[in-house]
């Protein structure tokens, strides 16, 4: 058996301890693949070091993570981070950097990031208020306005 192989299991496994809300041994599971640059592995690491689930709850580590699987591509944590510099969870208030962030997975096609973009320009938050942006982005998000 490749190490591959055996890399492939622990990773199934850690996603899996996570879905099953065993997260002490996701954590301990996931933790290798984030150092590596998994962007899922480093998503749910912030989401259990957020939320102090099977881990110490612990802002820096959460923000830190999530930076990483964001500036990965991962849209599901760029929608993470954005939400985090948009309530100041483990960040101060950011709402530029919200937007930011909300447009990168906007850009990706996650409706909720599309959604909250549109609300951000609707109500001049972070961005420039926009009517005509905000609504350009309802639409795509599949809402009619």
């Amino acid at each position: 058996m490749s190490d591959t192989s055996n890399e492939d299991v622990e990773f199934a496994s850690g996603m899996a301890a996570f879905e099953a809300k065993h997260f002490s041994r996701a954590a301990q599971l996931l933790s290798p693949f984030a150092d590596q640059g998994n962007p899922e592995a480093q998503h749910r690491l912030a989401i259990m070091y957020q939320n102090g689930l099977g881990v110490a709850q612990h802002d820096g580590l959460a923000l830190r993570w999530m930076k990483a699987a964001a500036e990965n591509g991962y849209p599901i944590a760029q929608h993470g981070l954005g939400f985090m510099y948009l309530e100041g969870e483990c960040v101060e208030k950011d709402p530029v950097q919200a937007a930011h962030w909300f447009r990168k997975a906007a850009d990706q096609g996650l409706v909720g990031s599309l959604t909250t973009l549109a609300m951000m320009y609707e109500e001049g938050k972070g961005v420039e208020q926009d009517l005509d942006k905000a609504n350009e982005l309802y639409r795509a998000a599949g809402f009619e306005r």
